[in-house]
């Protein structure tokens, strides 16, 4: 029974506790008991809240009796540890921020907070966010619940591991380059990017296209539901300030809708099992009625090239210039170094060139949406990769052939190069590895409802892929949330 709770999604946990079937500190005791047994084998927390969430779920339990329950009032909760709580520490997984304490609350985790969601940890992300991996000499190795040799991910890898370990309901994740879209791909989850505006971002941040706030979920009934809380314009961010879009909880008939299928992007390698799971998803979209097809795009490997200027640009300048001292460097991961001293390579010329390369990636995707509703492809091209990978010094092949060990073995940036796309990565199966695979889904251009409904279409026919009837099974190690830390 503990673990069936552990394993409610939110839509289903609040119905029980509107209900009365089930209490928020049933839920909260039953996730840290499960972290108490094997929280251990996955290391995804930074900082637990238990007890004080605790206390916050008591209060849920009496607004539930009074009918002043706010939309998820009760739901537990992580927050990633990039994303500022007001009073609270947020380390970026950098051992220069240790002491940071945030004097801000950000948009999003604000707007959970205000729809009664409580706080039961804070979640581990690599070094600045700035890899596909989640692992830093301040937290050590966060490892994939399905597999723990395996990464779960990055830069959200944490929350993704806390949550397909059953240790919270809900999580937040930010996304640059596929940072929830590719823990949501090898933990089994859904992970949504918006469309840049859609959800607000705090400053600087806001102003990056490639950036973007988010949540990871067990279904996508809970990505609609959060996805309604959190977006709209918010005061803080400029670029929040389009109309409020409410995306109605109904699946979208796919029948008749057209989806073009592009397995590689135009010149990514794929292990055989994605690739295989890719294809057997593409039917189930044709058995819900779908006219599915393969499409050709004429991209190749200045892909990477792009979104490595850009993100240099971007964030790489704003970390050189708070972090960049060399006593500072020092301190530094061998991977942040790395990313730092990539960053330094882009210059104007690069930056333009980088943005007329965009432009004619958008010019070939556009000629799909002409003819399609939506384009799917893999999430990621592998799930080998090492829970301790680390690009600076390690290489990475897929089906046998050596990629670039930064970027080359996902497939999401693209889609934040052409940022105004939404992409919901959804589970596609299971490697050969015992570890998830995942598919995006590609909407057109703030086209985020369509594509929201589209997935609660899938989800209708399959389930949840993450259920308390399927879920990883950790092994015993007593004594792991004595060993976590604890911030208040």
């Amino acid at each position: 029974m503990s673990e069936d709770l552990c394993y409610l999604d939110a839509c289903e946990a609040i119905q029980l506790f509107r209900a009365g079937a089930v209490s928020p500190v049933e839920i909260l005791r039953a996730q840290q008991q499960r972290l108490e047994s094997c929280g251990q084998a996955v290391n995804a927390f930074t900082a637990l809240h238990f007890e004080r969430a605790l206390v916050q779920a008591r209060q849920a339990e009496a607004a539930y009796r009074q009918g002043s329950a706010r939309p998820l009032e009760g739901v537990s909760t992580a927050i990633k540890d990039e994303t500022y709580l007001a009073g609270e520490i947020t380390t970026n997984g950098s051992r220069l921020m240790r002491d940071n304490r945030a004097d801000v609350t950000d948009p999003v985790p604000e707007r959970l907070l205000a729809a009664g969601a409580l706080v039961n940890g804070r979640t581990a992300t690599p070094e600045f966010s700035v890899a596909a991996f989640t692992w830093s000499d301040l937290w050590g190795v966060t490892r994939n619940p399905w597999n723990p040799d395996i990464t779960p991910g990055g830069s959200s890898g944490g929350s993704a591991a806390a949550l397909a370990a059953g240790l919270c309901t809900i999580a937040n994740g930010t996304d640059m380059g596929g940072s929830v879209r590719i823990p949501a791909a090898l933990c089994g989850l859904v992970g949504l990017k918006a469309s840049y505006g859609r959800v607000p971002e705090i400053p600087p941040y806001n102003v990056d296209p490639y950036v973007h706030h988010s949540v990871l979920t067990r279904s996508v009934r809970d990505t609609v539901l959060l996805y309604n809380l959190i977006s709209g314009p918010h005061p803080v961010d400029l670029m929040s300030q389009l109309p409020k879009e409410r995306v109605a909880p109904e699946p979208l008939d796919l029948r008749g809708m057209r989806v073009g299928v592009c397995v590689d992007l135009g010149f990514f390698p794929l292990e055989e099992d994605v690739r295989n799971n890719t294809l057997q998803f593409a039917d189930s979209l044709r058995q819900l009625g779908a006219e599915v097809d393969s499409v050709s795009l004429d991209w190749d490997e200045r892909c990477i090239r792009t979104a490595q200027i850009h993100q240099g640009a971007q964030m790489g300048q704003m970390l050189r210039q708070k972090f960049g001292r060399p006593e500072q460097r020092a301190q530094l991961t061998s991977y942040a170094r790395h990313y730092f001293s990539l960053s330094e390579q882009a210059t104007p010329q690069q930056i333009l060139w980088a943005n007329a390369y965009a432009q004619s990636m958008w010019e070939s995707l556009e000629r799909v949406f002409r003819d399609c509703d939506f384009l799917l492809c893999p999430t990621v091209c592998t799930t080998k990769v090492p829970a301790d990978f680390d690009y600076s010094r390690d290489e990475i092949r897929v089906n046998g052939r050596a990629v670039d060990p930064v970027k080359g073995w996902f497939m999401t940036y693209p889609f934040n190069t052409l940022s105004r796309c939404p992409v919901l990565s959804l589970p596609s199966g299971m490697a050969d590895n015992a570890v998830p695979t995942g598919v995006q889904l590609v909407g057109r251009p703030y086209g985020d409802a369509a594509l929201l409904r589209a997935g609660l279409a899938l989800e209708q026919a399959s389930g949840p892929f993450i259920s308390n009837r399927h879920y990883p099974q950790l092994p015993e190690a007593p004594g792991a949330a004595a060993q976590a830390q604890h911030i208040s």
